[in-house]
Order: structure tokens, then sequence, then C-alpha cells
């Protein structure tokens, strides 16, 4: 094996440590290098709005190779909707009935963490897994379209100081889901059926989605490691976060596999991925734009905990243990 292949090789086995590592460290490089002061916003602000367009480039590289059918709904999609949504109004009713206090912040906390839509990266370690890409893809779209059905009755409810009404927050949610999920998939289906060639090229480069989400995982964790950097949180409202969250993505990956083991191994690591795996950009962002800035550390700590767990995954994979 050449210096450029086992270089190769390298990155593909650690691509998730690697890249969480960088994240942690180039927030920490260019907050706290005071030559850097100047153009802090500006990197700050570069960083969210790239980190969505490679989220969107590595679904259009997934979704090339994905046919319309194959985003039919499977029997198990139904389980797991039917837990987000249940869990969902259980935890939106408490957080709606309590009183502004630190304690509300982590029954949203919960409520955030399960309702939260599949991450578009789940595909790509699906894939690496073994699992079904188009069972996953399926469940990226179905968990999207019932967060912008549910978000928008309940968030009002929640946190009554946005003063949206259901169809103002249905729509501001249904863009964000729009440019960044449908989009890509729209794309990529008109290529499909109108440009073949260009199709079988693009088709061909489904790979690359993987290095995409290496960039895009470690500008993640850069937004992560800022939110928990600037949350100025009690200790112990940090570690209820942090316990809360932990809690959820262990439960939810480990629910996810008990929903998908009756079909298979694939149906298995599937549907663990698809309920374990959260869009923790689209939490954050729900965090800043109908909830309180503070709960936005449970997005970046969950995604802290699920890449954690998709790291042991891979490993295990990797070394025939799993």
């Amino acid at each position: 094996m050449s210096e450029k292949q086992s270089f190769l090789q390298f990155l593909k086995n650690w691509m998730l440590p690697l890249a969480m590592a960088f994240g942690a460290v180039f927030y920490l490089f260019y907050h706290y290098l005071p030559v850097l002061d100047p153009i802090e916003p500006a990197i700050d602000k570069g960083i969210k709005e790239v980190q969505p367009i490679l989220v969107g480039i590595m679904l259009f590289l997934q979704f090339n190779i994905i046919s319309p059918h194959d985003l039919r709904p499977r029997k198990w999609h139904i389980w797991i909707l039917l837990f987000q949504a249940i869990s969902f109004f259980i935890f939106a009713f408490w957080a709606a009935s309590m009183q502004e206090a630190p304690t509300k912040v982590l029954v949203e906390t919960a409520m955030l963490c399960i309702v939260c839509p599949t991450a578009a990266a789940s595909g790509v370690i699906t894939r690496k897994l073994g699992g079904d890409l188009p069972g996953d893809m399926a469940c990226v779209v179905l968990t999207n379209c019932l967060a912008a059905i549910l978000l928008p009755i309940m968030l009002p409810k929640v946190n009554p100081a946005i003063s949206l009404s259901f169809w103002n927050a249905f729509l501001k949610i249904l863009v964000r889901v729009f440019s960044i999920l449908l989009l890509p998939c729209i794309c990529a289906w008109v290529i499909r059926f109108f440009f073949k060639r260009l199709h079988e090229r693009l088709a061909a480069l489904a790979d690359w989605a993987f290095y995409v989400w290496g960039i895009s995982l470690a500008l993640a964790i850069s937004l992560a490691t800022k939110s928990l950097m600037e949350s100025r949180l009690p200790m112990w409202i940090i570690a209820g976060i942090g316990a809360i969250s932990l809690l959820t993505c262990i439960f939810q990956f480990w629910l996810g596999r008990k929903i998908g083991r009756p079909g298979g191994r694939a149906m298995e690591i599937t549907a663990g991925q698809s309920l374990g795996q959260k869009n923790n950009g689209f939490l954050i962002w729900v965090c800043f734009n109908f909830l309180t800035p503070v709960t936005s550390v449970a997005g970046g700590l969950y995604a802290i905990w699920q890449n954690l767990i998709n790291s042991m995954e891979l490993y295990e994979h990797r070394h025939g243990k799993a």
C-alpha cells in the first residue's frame, strides 16, 4: 500500500474523532488568539453559513444514488415517528405548564433531543456500517416533515414570548427544511431524469459524501464548543443538560436498534442511526429562533454523544465485533 493510500485509509478509519478534535481545537484557536479578535464575528458567521451548505452537498451526493421509489416509507418508520410524536407532546405539555425556571431548560432539553429530525450524516454512517441507505434517507425526509408540523404547534405554548402563530412558525421551519433537505433532493432527481450522463458521473462521486461529512462535522463541533463555552449557565444546569442529552442519545440508539432488529442486521443498524443520530444544526437553530439560546447547549452536547457512539460503532465494525 502506497503512502497516499495509507493516509486515505487512516482518514477513513479515524475521520470522526479527528473531525471532532479539529472542530473543538479550531474554535479555541480563533476564539483565544488575540490577533484574530477583529475577525472572530466573521469566522462565526462563515461557519454558520457554510455548515448548512455542506449538509446540502452531502445530501445531494447521497440522493444521486437513490431513486424516488427507494424513499417509500417502511413499517419501522411508523414506530419511530410515533415514538417521537408522543414523547414530544408529553415533554412539550410538561414544559408549557412550568414557570420560567432553570429546571424548565432540562425538560426542554429532553423535548428537543427527541423531536429533532434524523441527521443528514446518518446516511454516511449507515452505509459504512452496512445498513440500508434508502431506508435511512426516507427517515431523514419523514422526521424533518414531522418536526415541521409538531414544532409550530407546541413551541408558541412552551415559549409564549415568541408571539408566533402556527403558520408563521410553520413557514419559517419549512423554509429551513426545504433549503437544506428538499432542494438537494429535487436537484438530484431532476438530474437523474433529464441529464443521464451527468447523473452517472455524480453517482460515481457518492463516496465523497464521507469527506464532506468530515468537514461538516468539524464545523458542527466548533459550533457546539462555542455554544458550551459561551452558555454561562450554572454548572449543575450544564451537568443536567449533559446527563439528559446523553441518556436520550443512548436510549434512542438502543430503541432504534430494537425497532429494526426483527428485520435483520441491516435494518437494525439503519433504524438505530435513524432514531439516534440527530440534526444538531437544526436543533440549535430552533433554540435560537423559538426558545432561549441556553437550550442550544443541548444540541452541542448531543452532537458530542452521538459521534462518540458512532466512533465506537465504526471501530467495532472495522474489527468485526459488531
